[in-house]
């Protein structure tokens, strides 16, 4: 049985792989500081072994107890703001806990990474879809921390025959009837949203109106979380051929509204919204083109928003409490 590790494995994308990898006949290996992760979210009997990128023991430990063929990596903090309030610890954690896994990976014979990589790379784009030839022009250390291991990744192949792939993400939502989004605190749009049906908060925040948009409020991209786990399967075949970067969007978006109406529908309740200023540097639309993951890779976005919605709320019904908190909560 095909053995993969996950690093971030037990976090909400990084489950969702772990899940998928599983059902198509694979092993996975999870490792996780569980900073953000959940036990809970695997299946019982899940191979995990708790450790920090930082720790070079244990990852080559990891190689070492398991024939490993290939790497998903996924571990990384991942918060915009909290990346400007403290850079350095995304330039560590990211790009300092990619060069540890890379020299533990070349020690062990490993050569095949698919990398968890996103749409900050390109800052506020001159024109949408963004297609993998746009500038890159990060507006956040967590942005540029990405873009340095893209760079560290061709670097590595170029000298030591490492073959990756880097999947550029947009807006990920959704949930496996295990698996959900959780977090604390929740900065993501769609869980608040669920927030406020649930009494958790008041209301939700629009921030902009005046947007050049149909209705005024930015519009964005949403994958669901199966159909990007789906694409780092493939991802792992299209490391050993082509490599290099690819988009992970659908060519269309959904604006702020059109996400409250969704959700509206989804729940069968009004959900109070308040109109704020716009947050600098927000752009009106960030949509991706997924041409070349379509060409190169055979990929493409089968679930749609009112998808994302449904099977997010059902697991929010079903986990009303969520995870419990993460057992090594970060500093």
């Amino acid at each position: 049985m095909k053995k993969i590790l996950v690093t971030g494995g037990a976090g909400y994308i990084g489950s969702v792989i772990t899940e998928t990898l599983q059902a198509k006949g694979m092993h996975p290996v999870v490792l996780d500081n569980l900073s953000q992760g959940h036990l809970e979210a695997l299946a019982p009997g899940t191979d995990i072994v708790v450790a920090d990128l930082q720790d070079r023991h244990a990852l080559e430990e990891v190689f070492a107890k398991n024939a490993i063929e290939a790497v998903i990596h996924m571990a990384a903090v991942s918060v915009v703001n909290d990346s400007v309030r403290q850079p350095l610890k995304y330039y560590l954690q990211n790009v300092g806990g990619l060069i540890n896994l890379l020299l533990a990976m070349r020690g062990a014979g490993v050569n095949t990474i698919v990398f968890s990589s996103t749409a900050s790379v390109y800052g506020i784009p001159d024109q949408v879809p963004i297609t993998e030839k746009a500038a890159h022009r990060p507006i956040n250390p967590y942005g540029w921390s990405k873009l340095m291991c893209e760079q560290i990744l061709a670097d590595a192949s170029a000298a030591h025959g490492v073959k990756w792939v880097a999947l550029r993400y947009f807006n990920v939502a959704g949930a496996t009837a295990r698996c959900g989004e959780w977090h604390t605190p929740e900065t993501h749009l769609i869980p608040r949203i669920f927030e406020v049906v649930e009494g958790k908060r008041t209301h939700v925040e629009i921030f902009g109106t005046n947007y050049d948009t149909a209705d005024g409020t930015c519009i964005r991209d949403y994958v669901h979380v199966l159909d990007l786990a789906d694409a780092h399967i493939l991802a792992l075949g299209a490391a050993a051929k082509s490599g290099g970067v690819f988009n992970l969007g659908t060519s269309s978006g959904h604006s702020v509204r059109e996400v409250l109406q969704c959700a509206e529908k989804t729940t069968g309740r009004k959900i109070a919204a308040v109109e704020q200023p716009p947050r600098l540097g927000d752009p009106a639309r960030l949509v991706a083109s997924f041409e070349r993951m379509s060409a190169e890779v055979g990929w493409n976005p089968k679930r749609s928003l009112d998808d994302i919605m449904r099977s997010a709320w059902d697991w929010r019904q079903n986990n009303p409490n969520g995870y419990p908190p993460p057992a090594n909560p970060e500093p």
